[in-house]
């Protein structure tokens, strides 16, 4: 088992383009894939509900199986457990799958049960960038472009994810800063299983949240809702999270005045310019640290 620790990134319809053209990736040598990824999961949604997402993925003619479990973090940064191996074609491997510490937790979970649910094509551009003091750290930054189909519904796939490879997670922090000077970015705080999850069940809930980082996780999932579905109750959500967060006794000053920046560049223009991503990475950041030191 390996620990990712990852910082998610949605990008708007310009955004894979323009990142790819930002000076710090521009310059470096890309590798480019096309990556094809069934989910699966029983009738019932077991692993959903377990917050565990089973996936094979196809990509440079060999076949990956890879069982990740639920992240921990909030505001596009998490951390979470992830298996994966080589199996010889797209069936399941039942019997590595049944070893897993995540699976055998699930007691009564049947593994003949499970079955395709959800599907993702994309191209992926990678790069690796080192950024951080002293140049010692290594950040993976992967560009990701295409669909997720669920049911007979589908929705575009237009998003960065950076990955600590060398470092620490102040690494991470700082390249996003670095990115977000160009580039109209956010937090996202959904995987592409879970947008595929939802868009299956065409219901876009969102969790009740009083203290800093929920709110601020509220809200992220929200713009997250929004980008799939252009519900303008969902963009409201968002906005009345950001609006607890801005009034926040918890919050200081400066913090405070970066949820009003978000409150103001939601009411002007939903696309989020690049200027509410910046303010959503600095609080974003600011809550990853106190969630830390609490």
């Amino acid at each position: 088992m390996s620990q990712e620790i990852e910082l998610k990134l949605a990008l708007t319809p310009e955004g894979p383009e323009a990142l790819s053209r930002h000076p710090l990736l521009a310059s470096l040598d890309k590798q480019t894939q096309l990556v094809s990824n069934t989910y699966y999961d029983t009738p019932s949604a077991d692993l959903e509900k377990a917050r565990v997402a089973l996936r094979v993925r196809q990509v440079a003619g060999r076949y990956l199986q890879t069982l990740k479990t639920a992240g921990h973090g909030g505001g596009g940064l998490s951390q979470r457990g992830e298996w994966e191996w080589e199996v010889p074609g797209p069936q399941l491997d039942l019997t590595r799958l049944a070893t897993l510490p995540s699976m055998q937790a699930l007691t009564e979970l049947d593994l003949t049960s499970l079955q395709p649910r959800l599907a993702t094509d994309f191209t992926r551009r990678r790069w690796e960038v080192r950024h951080g003091q002293g140049r010692a750290s290594l950040v993976e930054v992967v560009v990701d472009e295409g669909e997720i189909r669920a049911g007979s519904d589908s929705v575009p796939i237009r998003e960065a994810e950076l990955e600590l490879k060398l470092g620490t997670a102040e690494d991470l922090w700082s390249l996003a800063f670095a990115l977000a000077e160009r580039v109209a970015l956010r937090p996202s705080d959904s995987s592409k299983a879970a947008r595929g999850n939802l868009l299956l069940r065409q219901e876009w809930p969102l969790p009740e949240a009083s203290r800093p980082e929920e709110l601020f996780h509220r809200a992220c999932l929200a713009l997250d809702g929004y980008q799939d579905t252009s519900r303008t109750e969902l963009l409201t959500q968002a906005t009345q999270a950001f609006l607890q967060l801005a009034q926040h006794p918890g919050l200081p000053v400066e913090q405070q005045r970066q949820a009003n920046i978000l409150i103001e560049s939601l009411h002007h223009d939903p696309h989020l310019p690049p200027a509410f991503g910046q303010a959503a990475l600095r609080l974003a950041h600011y809550l990853s640290i106190e969630t830390e030191l609490g």
